[in-house]
């Protein structure tokens, strides 16, 4: 996804959300210069490092949703986080430095979803032949143990033959042997046929609902029981120590094939991927690639009036976060990680505050800037409508499931939108969010009276929006209606 040219990233992000081209833009330019910045030499690759984004615009107007989809889109590592909930080193709380932890966990779910994939045909191959093994270990009857005649006594030396007596004793001349040769090929291939008839039921589930019993391994965690007394950001050596404390634990457990099948590929995937190979190319991977989406970036700021009283998580979180932007290496407990290529977008309503509240050494690491614009009666409108799964197109395919077709005049989608942005002016503007609240209204008696109206068309006009929504209309209470 990186080859793609900047006007087919703002093209792949129009599909989903309206409006705010600047900030598609920006964004656009950061993720071709990450194609740029590949192809560069590697002395000159030292020099370049992404330039950071600062998005600044009220909620609701698309800023989380245009770096989830460009994630998306680039199939790159990717974590949201509020900067209020982190706390200035040795302070109880969240240190900053476990958003790269977190991005790397992000990045081994990527890769450990492409490993699995690789070895996910023969993972499905060992599975079956595992149930196999399963359901006839249990079907069959117990094999009765080899007589005399077939294994010959050699114990003493008395009856122990020549090299030539042994040779002539096991001649194709001799008939026991013969018959007891015929008799074992006759056996094995009757096991042959026998598996496959089985191997053809299993493929066709009609053996779903028989039981085997499975060892079945739990992984203790042994860690998390130490997260609430503040030791969550300890020594990933010290982790890893814990780890080990606790060994695993193997027990017995009676289930159906069905999900026998899935408890086993977990099992084969982790046999054949090599997750020391996962864990190095994890690291690599949020290195080059990752993106972090800092979210309510304005709220550890410090307004011009200056702060009252003391608030760790303003003035010392915005230290912390400088030498992570600006470029240092991270200890996690799958290896070292360096954030110099880590692309970091900013993102804040700034109400109160305003972006040179923040430390002029944080402000340098950002400077792209862009600014979102409310949404008017327009963006409305086309929010309703035109992204591929549109608020409408969601509550349609809801109501289809209960066989109620739902459909919207075009008068009641203008109706919405004017609910909508006169809801956002006379209260708090909460952007697109507040099409959510009102169309919960709205169709509140559809949904609750859905299943007595299976196979119905349920249309709504601008007359059902007036009946439903005529206290916003009127400028009545609009208490119910605000978050």
């Amino acid at each position: 996804m990186y080859e793609m040219i900047p006007t087919e990233v703002v093209e792949r992000l129009d599909q989903f959300i309206v409006g705010q081209n600047d900030a598609k833009r920006a964004v656009a330019i950061a993720l071709r210069n990450r194609w740029r910045w590949k192809q560069l030499p590697e002395e000159m690759r030292r020099e370049v490092t992404p330039k950071n984004i600062l998005m600044i615009g009220p909620t609701g107007v698309g800023k989380t949703e245009i770096t989830r989809r460009l994630a998306k889109l680039t199939g790159a590592p990717f974590v949201k986080v509020e900067a209020s909930k982190y706390t200035e080193v040795g302070y109880y709380g969240r240190d900053v430095e476990s958003i790269i932890r977190d991005l790397v966990e992000a990045a081994l779910r990527i890769v450990g979803d492409k490993a699995r994939l690789d070895v996910e045909d023969e993972a499905f191959a060992r599975v079956e032949d595992r149930i196999l093994d399963l359901l006839l270990k249990s079907s069959e009857p117990d094999t009765p143990e080899p007589t005399m005649l077939s294994i010959p006594d050699f114990s003493t030396s008395a009856t122990t033959p020549s090299i030539e007596s042994a040779d002539s004793g096991f001649s194709d001349s001799d008939p026991a042997q013969n018959e007891s040769a015929d008799q074992e090929r006759e056996r094995t291939e009757r096991q042959a046929r026998t598996r496959e008839k089985f191997r053809q039921m299993l493929r066709d589930g009609k053996l779903d609902e028989r039981t085997v019993e499975l060892n079945v391994e739990q992984k203790a965690a042994s860690v998390q029981m130490f997260s609430g007394l503040g030791m969550e950001q300890m020594d990933p050596s010290m982790q890893n120590v814990f780890d080990r404390l606790i060994p695993s634990q193997t027990r017995t457990r009676e289930m159906t094939v069905e999900n026998a099948r899935k408890v086993l590929f977990d099992q084969i995937v982790d046999e054949l991927v090599d997750q020391d190979s996962i864990q190095d190319q994890a690291v690599r991977l949020a290195e080059a690639s990752g993106i972090v989406f800092i979210d309510e970036i304005d709220k550890v700021c410090v307004d011009g009036e200056g702060s009252k009283g003391p608030d760790v998580s303003r003035q010392g979180v915005q230290r912390d976060l400088l030498p992570i932007v600006e470029g240092t290496t991270v200890q996690t407990k799958y290896g070292n990680l360096k954030t110099d290529n880590i692309l970091f977008i900013a993102a804040g309503a700034f109400h109160k505050a305003r972006p040179s509240d923040m430390m002029p050494e944080l402000q340098g690491r950002f400077p792209i800037r862009v600014e979102l614009t409310d949404l008017n009666r327009d963006d409305f409108v086309r929010i309703l409508t035109e992204p591929q799964a549109s608020l409408l197109r969601q509550y349609e395919a809801l109501l289809k499931v209960e066989g109620v077709k739902l459909s919207f005049s075009d008068d009641a989608i203008q109706k919405i939108a004017d609910c909508a942005f006169q809801m956002n002016q006379s209260t708090q503007n909460i952007g697109a969010r507040r099409l959510h609240t009102i169309l919960e209204r709205l169709l509140e008696d559809v949904s609750f009276d859905a299943p007595a109206r299976k196979g119905q068309t349920v249309t709504i006009d601008s007359e059902a929006v007036r009946e439903q929504l005529g206290e916003i209309l009127g400028g009545e209470d609009l208490s119910q209606f605000i978050l």
